[in-house]
């Protein structure tokens, strides 16, 4: 039934990612605008006047991939329309690893203007969701084309991707709507860091802290992802950009890989998973580096090994779950739910990294969302751990508190025992009074109503004890028939109201229980004061004893 119900959840989750991948036809935020097709072209060394005078010369069907990497042309489809200073248009491209780009609008009069990057490439034109937006010059003739020069392109997701005409209404807007997507995972990123981090120092659990690494790298690869680094860092160069946003999220996957194995490390075979999780947390990290300091070598090879790191996670995640939810774990379906939208997209970006499918931004995006909503989910399936964790230590403590108390415990009557009596009395420094109890023929007891009647004697009269005296009175069954009570000099027990009390006590088939009571008054600070006080109550006792029983005495020091 459980497995069942978890299953319908898990489905649903996904339905709902799927969902949530094809967005509506009004959310238009990082995809503003009407898209252009792109044709392109070698660079050989072409000039621009013969190139846009003959655009049959471009390739406008091969794939981007195959092209491999080099100096290309890009040239996009007609556009006709006019840049005004009242509604002027913007140029929106993605974000790629690339040397540097020369834009060129061309217009209805044969005129060209040019727009061409510096050190840092197209880092001036980022904006929110890593989309490139480069303002059409104000013209009265009407844009027809725009061509576009990229050098020395990596091609690890294409040349030119998705090039649109928009204005620049449309990209405020695509900003404005991005940065409230941004804003919120960062803003909830950021805050349970900090609170997990405090509840690591002070609970000190690894997966609370492999949590707070997770949340780190990822609140890291928000802003590196989103385009808001190229506007905290403009001098910063969009290709270094692009390094970090590598490094990040290598740095997430790593976290990610130890929050798995941590959250779930009773459920692992050590030998094996475990194993494995250590070398997919240090593989994705390294393979990360890898692009960061090889990239500009081969990034299409690192960009591959790096994917196929990150598809590595699936190899711990899946196992994990698998070994959790055979183990029945408590936890498994709040963390099957966090990880099923990382895990379907994961997927999906290795089949794109490997151009089984094609390039998206909102998949290119995809991991905020999906890390956003796995971070979200998965603190509750921490808290959901501590309130177990902390149920088990209460618990614990409680056994600890029971057993420590029952040790205390005399079984049979309820009372301390000898041992949890000397305890709690030995140490005090003020005057104390002992009164030793001890029942009157307790053999004829036994010999009268057995065994079973003498323990309920002897549970009936500790009760009796109980009730006479204040409950700031220690008392405790020495042992056999024999109890002992004690109470401050200050406030003396009064012998012979006790030994009424017990006359009245109702016992077994009406029987009459009787008592002798031998007294006295010392110091109790150290065990020979024990001793001394102990040996002067039960010669008062004996005294009581062959005075006739049922009558108290107490030792009264000689005076020489």
């Amino acid at each position: 039934m459980v497995r069942a119900l978890s299953c319908r959840l898990i489905c649903i989750a996904l339905v709902a990612l799927f969902a949530c991948l094809v967005p509506p036809a009004h959310a238009q935020a990082g995809v503003a605008g009407q898209p252009l097709g792109v044709c392109l072209l070698p660079d050989t060394g072409q000039r621009v006047e013969d190139l846009i005078s003959r655009p049959e010369r471009f390739d406008c069907r091969t794939p981007q991939h195959r092209f491999g990497s080099g100096n290309f042309w890009a040239l996009t489809g007609p556009i006709d329309r006019r840049s005004t200073f009242v509604d002027p248009l913007v140029v929106r491209f993605a974000s790629l690893w690339q040397d540097g780009l020369t834009i060129h609008f061309v217009y209805a009069d044969g005129k060209l203007r040019r727009w061409d990057s510096d050190a840092r490439g197209i880092s001036p034109l980022i904006q929110l969701g890593a989309i490139a937006q480069a303002p059409v010059p104000v013209r009265d003739p009407a844009l027809v084309r725009v061509l576009f020069h990229i050098q020395r392109s990596a091609n690890a997701r294409g040349i030119l991707l998705d090039p649109r005409i928009a204005t620049l209404r449309q990209g405020d807007a695509a900003n404005l709507m991005l940065a409230a997507l941004y804003a919120f995972f960062a803003g909830m990123a950021l805050a349970l860091l900090v609170y997990n981090l405090a509840l690591w120092c002070a609970m000190r659990h690894r997966f609370q802290l492999h949590y707070c690494m997770l949340l780190a790298a990822m609140l890291g690869y928000t802003i590196t992802s989103s385009g808001a680094l190229a506007w905290l860092a403009p001098a910063l160069a969009n290709n270094d950009r692009l390094r970090f946003n590598y490094l990040f999220m290598g740095l997430a996957g790593g976290a990610a890989a130890l929050f798995t194995r941590s959250f779930f490390h009773d459920h692992m075979p050590r030998r094996q998973l475990d194993r494995l999780a250590s070398i997919v947390a240090l593989a994705v990290p390294l393979s990360a580096l890898g692009v960061v300091l090889f990239g500009a070598i081969n990034l299409r090879i690192a960009d591959l090994l790096y994917a196929l790191t990150i598809g590595g996670l699936l190899a711990i995640v899946v196992p994990t779950l698998l070994g959790a939810w055979r183990q029945r774990s408590h936890f498994l379906w709040l963390f099957a739910l966090a990880w099923s939208a990382p895990i379907v997209l994961a997927t999906t970006r290795v089949l794109a990294s490997l151009r089984v499918l094609p390039w998206s931004f909102w998949l290119d995006n995809s991991t905020v969302l999906s890390m956003g909503a796995e971070a979200l989910i998965s603190s509750l399936a921490v808290a959901y751990r501590i309130k177990f964790l902390r149920e088990e230590r209460d618990a614990a403590i409680t056994r600890a508190v029971l057993a420590r108390k029952l040790a205390d415990i005399d079984p049979l009557t309820g009372l301390l025992n000898r041992r949890a009596f000397l305890q709690r009395a030995i140490g005090r420094t003020d005057p104390q009074q002992l009164l030793l109890v001890d029942i009157d023929h307790f053999k004829r007891v036994n010999e009268t109503l057995g065994h079973d009647g003498g323990d309920e004697v002897l549970r009936l009269f500790a009760a009796g004890l109980r009730a006479t005296v204040p409950d700031s009175v220690l008392i405790a069954r020495m042992g056999g028939e024999e109890f002992a009570l004690l109470a401050p000099a200050a406030q003396p027990i009064e012998a012979e109201r006790v030994l009424a009390a017990l006359r009245t006590a109702r016992m077994p088939f009406d029987l009459t229980i009787t008592a002798s009571i031998g007294s006295c008054t010392g110091s109790l600070v150290r065990e020979t004061d024990w001793k001394a006080l102990y040996r002067r109550a039960d010669s008062a006792l004996f005294e009581a004893k062959a005075a006739g029983r049922d009558r108290a005495r107490a030792f009264v020091q000689a005076h020489r």
